[in-house]
């Protein structure tokens, strides 16, 4: 089975209040220089969380699968990254 067709069997329950942040998104451009594009924070999200629009890190939350990999992967620490309130963010369809 692909990622692509394991993530379709996930549910979200979106939540008003993001749990992912960038802090700075001068650092974010500083990333690209040094790193190249795709950034780090983007080859690894399996979620397609984070697009690159030219200037600035763009954020889809509600894509996110919670494995918190972004944050491990950014060298400058400049993802804020937390759960979902209670009984919102990701859930499993199947258990």
């Amino acid at each position: 089975m692909r990622v692509e067709e394991k993530l379709y069997t996930l549910r979200y329950k979106r939540d008003e209040r993001p749990h992912l942040s960038v802090k700075d998104n001068a650092t974010c451009q500083k990333c690209k220089e040094v790193n190249g594009e795709p950034q780090p924070c983007i080859l690894v999200c399996p979620a397609n969380v984070y697009t690159w629009d030219g200037r600035r890190l763009v954020l889809s939350y509600e894509n996110c699968v919670e494995c918190g990999a972004c944050r491990i992967a950014c060298p400058y620490q400049n993802i804020v990254w937390s759960f979902p309130r209670y009984g919102l963010g990701m859930s499993l369809r199947y258990g």
